[in-house]
């Protein structure tokens, strides 16, 4: 199925391709802040749909993922980086998906502080 994705404003629009599930639900210190709620797929599928002129990045601790923020309006929508297998991902924050009620998700809970 394909999702379709945005930011608030909708500067960052996206299209990722999977069954959606089931997220993580992180409680490292920026996940939790932001409330976010991540649907890892693989990177060939998302689909950046405006230009990345758009965006921010934004890294820390050890700076191996690249969360993605608009430059408008704040919104993180998504993630980028390696995963443990060596392959690239995504992290959308299911939050930000056009017509999915995230609160039908599984959420699997994910120790992001203790890493």
């Amino acid at each position: 199925m394909i999702h379709q994705g945005s930011c608030h404003c909708g500067a960052i629009a996206f299209e990722a391709d999977g069954d959606l599930e089931q997220v993580i639900a992180c409680n490292c210190s920026i996940c939790s802040k932001r409330g976010a709620l991540h649907w890892f797929i693989p990177a060939e599928h998302f689909r950046l749909l405006t230009p990345p002129d758009q965006m921010g990045t934004y890294t820390f601790n050890k700076h191996i993922i690249q969360h993605r923020y608009c430059l408008k309006c704040g919104c993180a929508p998504y993630s980028e980086g390696i995963a443990p297998t060596g392959k690239a991902v995504v992290a959308v924050n299911a939050r930000c998906l056009d017509e999915v009620d995230v609160s039908t998700l599984k959420q699997l809970p994910f120790d992001g502080r203790s890493l």
